[in-house]
């Protein structure tokens, strides 16, 4: 008891050191800064309207990064969740439009000829559901890494939505589809609602069940996790079927929002969505993340795009700058790691 009672207070030491409160909040840190220098950039930037547009963009991009942290936390990843959104906006469009001859319709408001939202977000969901299951037993089953049996699905599923579509747009949605992404519970809109809906239940998930437990465990250590009981190829499956659950949810949100769904959509979003889980403190090796994490860094990535829109920097410019925090996010992770073992 002595040596228990010897021990607590230099626990509680390393966990107040300034090193570590620094690592921890560095996102949120990081976030208040950038804040702070667009707001004196440009002034545009801190109006009410302005914020609400942030929060409405980062929605789409922050349903797929919950499904993304599930996979990263395995030290997975999912290159072919913009191509999966693709599909299954169209899918949900055309289940919407009630059939193919109307695909290239141009949406009045009151268009629709075909099933209500529910079934089109059903179709949306199934598709996302089982992508993910047929990419995850590629990954189980045949022991394919998971970057190339999802880079081949980012062009598998790519290919298969401009098959669908022919390559043109399906629009005209009715109005109770269309609420779904541009209408407003008070003042706040509905795709915002819909993430933290879901950034929450994913919290719980991970946080307090003991399914989360399990995966922080195999992304820890997949060996000891195995030695343990779990069946790890079965929860590597699972997170790639929620993965895909979340790309139908943002597929028909985004359908819903833009009034159109089309075999482009989604083009690029894999980069911005896996910066937005790796800038919130997921490490890209596994066992390490958290939800509020990822929340923080979709808002922080909105928020950084946002401002350099406003500044008038070029696309171009935007991806470098992306691209680069990604690495210094990663360098920064490992930076932390090294540093907490030395101490």
């Amino acid at each position: 008891m002595a040596q228990v009672a010897a021990e607590a207070p230099v626990a509680k030491r390393q966990q107040i050191r300034p090193f570590n409160v620094v690592a921890r909040f560095a996102p949120v840190l990081f976030l208040v800064v950038l804040m702070i220098g667009f707001s004196i950039l440009e002034p545009r930037f801190l109006t009410p309207l302005n914020l609400f547009n942030v929060l409405r963009q980062v929605s789409i991009y922050g349903l797929l990064a919950i499904g993304m942290t599930f996979v990263i936390l395995t030290a997975g990843i999912d290159l072919s969740i913009g191509s999966i959104l693709a599909l299954a906006g169209l899918v949900a469009a055309v289940v919407a439009k009630g059939g193919l001859d109307n695909r290239f319709s141009v949406g009045d408001g009151s268009a629709a000829m075909g099933f209500g939202w529910e079934v089109a977000a059903l179709a949306a969901i199934g598709v996302g559901v089982a992508a993910g299951f047929v990419q995850g037993l590629a990954i189980t089953r045949f022991k394919v890494p998971p970057f190339v049996v999802t880079l081949g699905g980012m062009s598998a599923f790519r290919g298969a939505a401009l098959l669908f579509s022919g390559g043109g747009p399906v629009s005209g949605f009715d109005d109770a589809f269309v609420w779904w992404g541009q209408g407003k519970l008070g003042s706040v809109p509905v795709p915002v609602l819909i993430f933290v809906l879901f950034a929450v239940i994913a919290h719980i998930a991970l946080s307090y069940t003991r399914y989360g437990r399990q995966i922080y465990a195999v992304g820890g250590n997949p060996e000891a996790a195995r030695l343990a009981g779990l069946n790890v190829q079965k929860i590597i499956l699972s997170v790639y079927v929620i993965t895909g659950f979340f790309a139908g949810l943002g597929a028909f949100v985004l359908a819903a929002r833009l009034n159109s769904a089309e075999a482009v959509a989604g083009t690029g979003f894999e980069l911005t969505v896996i910066a937005s889980v790796v800038i919130g403190g997921t490490s890209l090796f596994g066992g390490t993340g958290t939800i509020f994490g990822t929340v923080i860094g979709t808002v922080l990535i909105g928020v950084l795009l946002n401002g350099l829109v406003l500044l008038d920097v070029s696309a171009y410019v935007q991806q470098i700058i992306i691209g680069m925090i990604i690495v210094l996010a990663v360098a920064f992770d490992t930076f932390v790691k090294s540093r907490r073992r030395i101490l």
